[in-house]
């Protein structure tokens, strides 16, 4: 981005490793954290679709309430269970296969993964099946634009990272809704649940029909980091085979590790503020003196 740079010399370390012109770091005078810039608002209002999660984090932070909105129209979206595998490579398997299968119904198909790579790895699975697709992510970004305008036409694959589930209204061609509108598979569960609703949510807007799935493994790194003992008990259950796992045990693994992350994501913020808090009131008793 234009006038912005890493801190602590990252910058121009990344610039020598590209053999590029190296550029003088630039001095920080003065910072602030997102949470005491927006607290010096006489007056602080937002509006997102997923802030129902975050509404004791609002209040403790910001004290602020969280008012839920009604929908202009009633939501139709179809939410599939969870399928879960023991192994990532009986996780892609099932993933095209689903593909495969919601394809020959000509509706739309959106695929939401977390990483470049991933979307990389079904995009590759996909071209040896031999289905025409779409892959949108960082690599492709300059495309955004068509791609999503094409995402809901008859018969469309889109492979996608997370950046595709921000503010991305995905409008369905002709037809469409009567075949049962976009359908949105999400290959990996985030940190967040409010990402999984965003990417969830491209689907069945504004009264249209849709439908979304996670299919996900054991070996995701998010939930081998946030609930390994959990995982590694089910793995010695469950066996290292590529059959599915119905038990709801394992969904439960899943929103577990979320719990964790998000609880951990707080206090990492909640920590911030106190750290600038407390720079604010020391470096303002020493300017005084």
């Amino acid at each position: 981005m234009p006038d912005r740079q890493w801190r602590d010399g990252l910058h121009q370390a990344v610039e020598a490793k590209e053999q590029v012109e190296v550029t003088p770091p630039k001095e920080t005078y003065a910072r602030i954290s997102f949470q005491r810039f927006f607290r010096m608002y006489a007056k602080l209002a937002g509006m997102t679709g997923t802030a129902r999660e975050a509404t004791a984090e609002f209040w403790q932070i910001y004290h602020l309430p969280v008012v839920v909105i009604p929908t202009d129209r009633p939501c139709v979206r179809q939410y599939l269970p969870d399928l879960v595998f023991t192994n990532q490579a009986a996780k892609w398997q099932r993933i095209v296969a689903q593909i495969v299968q919601v394809h020959a119904t000509s509706r739309p198909i959106l695929v939401g993964t977390r990483s470049v790579r991933a979307s990389e790895r079904l995009s590759q699975l996909l071209t040896e099946q031999g289905l025409e697709h779409q892959v949108l992510n960082a690599t492709h970004h300059r495309e955004e634009a068509q791609i999503v305008a094409q995402a809901g036409q008859r018969g469309w694959i889109t492979v996608a990272t997370n950046m595709a589930g921000r503010g991305t209204d995905i409008k369905l061609g002709p037809g469409i809704a009567a075949l049962g509108g976009l359908h949105v598979i999400a290959a990996e569960r985030n940190e967040s649940g409010r990402i999984d609703r965003q990417l969830f949510g491209r689907c069945a807007r504004q009264g249209d029909p849709g439908s979304a799935q996670a299919v996900v493994s054991f070996e995701d790194e998010f939930v081998s980091r946030h609930a390994k003992t959990l995982v590694n008990y089910l793995k010695r259950r469950h066996g290292t085979g590529d059959q599915e796992i119905p038990s709801s045990v394992s969904r439960a693994a899943f929103r577990y590790a979320q719990w964790r992350a998000d609880r951990l994501a707080l206090r990492r913020r909640k920590a911030v503020m106190r750290a600038d808090h407390w720079l604010d009131e020391h470096l303002s008793f020493a300017g005084r003196e």
